[in-house]
């Protein structure tokens, strides 16, 4: 069987997606690989496809049990024996689970890093046949990462323990050039094919909104998209909670995840989303790492996270499935500072003194091009593709910036009074010290440092908070202006040379919102929404919704998350094509052979059903 042969049985997919190709060739012909690939662009199948073809056992690392339950409940279902060992485990379901991988009944077997110092394992890894190891996450090993686990470390030993070293692939979603150079190095990849897809995803839209009404945004948001399923994160467990309760009071079954739960009470929440009895999630970060749901539609930011890595990966699980979807993050300044706390309670035991500190640096540097991101007014797809190294030719015209209506201003004169206020500070003070005494504000914080005899104090007092924070973005994405990365953020000049020159300082500023404006707006559905699931309209979207409903009663009967049955791109193509035989409902995207001997009948006839009660219904392409 080729690897196109195995990717249309098993997966039901004609072609393979930009990247894949190039990883499976090359691991088929014995070539280690790190790919880089963004959520939702099909890495798994990249080590999965090779596995099925190679001769012996592929051994996959993972950092967390509910992505190896995920993946496994659906190679299963696409008929791929695969396994996975961990804490979840019983010793005896682990000797056993061990025992039939090593008489050649699995294909595929996820492991926990912890795992490989086990003896039990290593005696097992020692007499299988191990062809590929695959680390997955790959970033957790680079202590250039935001993620880094030094458990990832030990792959490197339990590698060397083989009698042979098997290929190795690895493949993570976040990765800037740093951390990429730094992960082929620490696993010390032999002759890698690197492969960097691009970090753009053009279905996802990105937005910040600028609000201190966040709860009102959320709920009305949340009323707005009624069947949706989308995750609210939060920075803190109390805002879980309350954010939580706040949907619960608004009648929409929300479920909510924190470290401050039972292992059963996140179980079951956990389970209540991806099985979709609750379809919106409330979590902390400590939530979403490995679940494959590909149907989520809305990812909302309560806080700001702390790094564009962990934004990236966290708004990456909407729109898995390649549909309209949307990443909303909720701004207040405030954020920062919560922020700037909880790293600095953040634990290093692990590290010494030396690695803790420039991994204190790095974080530092991390959150400020976070919070840069929130307040800047250029477009946003595009300030992330060039954090992490792309150079877009164009601003995308389709995110919440290109979308806005801004007013260009020339702001030179008060640009020149901002970077005379920094050189009276000699560098030493932050944004806070800065626009308060450029607004000529009546402090105690400035009459101690002096400000209030600087030559700038009050020369702008008739700019608005707004306006100020939007220049200073401005002058410091022109480089007039220098904000350190460390602990305090302090604001240093930049090369003004051009400024003296005659260059002008055009600033973005939103437009002015009358009170009466400045209630929660209501939101209109989503893209998604409104053309109907995945542009369907009319009968279409009518279909969708039986398909939907048969897909949950099939899913329940079997105790399956809905999506692992068919994803709602499956449903939607059923939906644009409407076969009228029930061999053409091969041909559906996502249909292996596994699942077309399973499913297709029941939902050919569900569309043949749909056909006999709407005679007049337009489906499928016109013949």
């Amino acid at each position: 069987m080729t690897a196109q042969e195995a990717l249309k049985t098993y997966f039901g997919y004609d072609s393979f997606r930009p990247g894949q190709n190039t990883v499976v060739s090359a691991l088929l012909s014995g070539r280690d690989a790190l790919a880089i690939m963004p959520t939702g662009a099909g890495k798994s199948l990249c080590y999965q496809i090779p596995a099925l073809l190679l001769p012996g056992l592929t051994l996959v690392i993972s950092p967390l049990i509910s992505l190896m339950q995920d993946q496994v409940k659906g190679l299963s279902a696409a008929g791929i024996p695969a396994a996975y060992i961990n804490s979840a485990l019983t010793e005896n379901q682990i000797a056993k689970a061990l025992q039939l991988a090593a008489q050649g009944s699995y294909k595929i077997v996820y492991v926990a890093p912890e795992r490989l110092e086990s003896p039990a394992f290593q005696a097992f890894a020692a007499l299988a046949d191990i062809s590929m190891l695959t680390v997955d996450e790959a970033h957790c090993i680079s202590q250039w990462g935001q993620d880094f686990r030094p458990s990832y470390l030990r792959i490197l030993d339990f590698i060397d323990t083989l009698p042979k070293r098997p290929i190795v692939s690895a493949f993570t979603a976040t990765a800037t050039r740093e951390v990429k150079d730094d992960i082929a190095e620490t696993l010390r990849l032999q002759d890698p094919e690197i492969v960097i897809t691009g970090f753009d995803r053009p279905n996802l839209y990105y937005r910040v909104e600028p609000t201190r009404r966040k709860d009102a945004f959320v709920a009305d948001y949340v009323r707005s998209h009624p069947g949706e399923s989308g995750i609210i994160y939060c920075a803190t467990r109390k805002n879980v909670d309350a954010v939580r309760e706040i949907l619960q009071d608004e009648g929409i079954a929300a479920a909510r995840y924190h470290a401050g739960m039972t292992n059963e009470e996140r179980r079951q929440s956990q389970n209540d989303f991806i099985y979709d009895t609750a379809p919106v999630i409330v979590a902390t970060n400590a939530f979403g790492m490995g679940i494959d749901k590909s149907n989520v539609r809305y990812v909302i930011h309560y806080n700001m996270p702390q790094s564009m890595e962990n934004y990236y990966q966290e708004a990456g699980r909407a729109g898995r499935d390649g549909l309209p979807s949307q990443c909303i993050l909720l701004f207040s300044p405030q954020d920062i500072m919560i922020n700037r706390f909880l790293l600095e309670h953040k634990e290093v035991d692990d590290l010494d003194d030396e690695a803790a500190e420039l991994l204190r640096e790095r974080d530092n540097q991390r959150l400020q091009a976070m919070a840069n991101y929130c307040q800047t007014t250029g477009c946003l797809r595009n300030y992330i593709l060039r954090y992490f190294g792309e150079e877009p030719a164009a601003p995308c015209g389709s995110c919440g910036n290109c979308d806005r209506v801004y007013a260009e201003t020339d702001m030179t004169a008060q640009a020149k009074w901002m970077i005379n206020c920094v050189a009276e500070t000699h560098g030493r003070y932050g944004k806070g010290v800065v626009l308060n005494t450029l607004r000529g504000a009546n402090m105690a914080r400035l009459r101690e440092l002096g400000a209030m005899d600087y030559r700038s104090y009050g020369k702008l007092k008739d700019c608005t908070r707004e306006e100020l924070n939007c220049l200073l973005a401005q002058l410091l994405e022109d480089g007039y202006l220098i904000q350190t990365d460390d602990q305090y953020a302090v604001l240093r000049m930049g090369n003004i040379t051009p400024l003296k020159q005659g260059a002008q300082v055009l600033v973005k500023l939103p437009p002015k919102v009358e009170p009466a404006e400045a209630a929660p707006q209501r939101h209109k559905a989503s893209k998604a929404a409104q053309k109907g699931k995945g542009g369907l309209t009319g009968d279409g979207a009518a279909l969708f919704e039986q398909l939907r409903a048969l897909r949950m009663q099939l899913a329940q009967a079997e105790k399956l998350p809905p999506y692992l049955v068919f994803g709602d791109k499956t449903l939607v193509d059923m939906c644009a094509k409407a076969p009228r035989r029930l061999e053409d409902m091969k041909e559906i995207y996502g249909m292996g052979e596994r699942k077309y001997a399973k499913y297709g009948q029941k939902f050919f006839a569900e569309i043949e059903a749909y056909r006999q009660d709407h005679p007049t219904a337009d489906l499928g392409p016109q013949l």
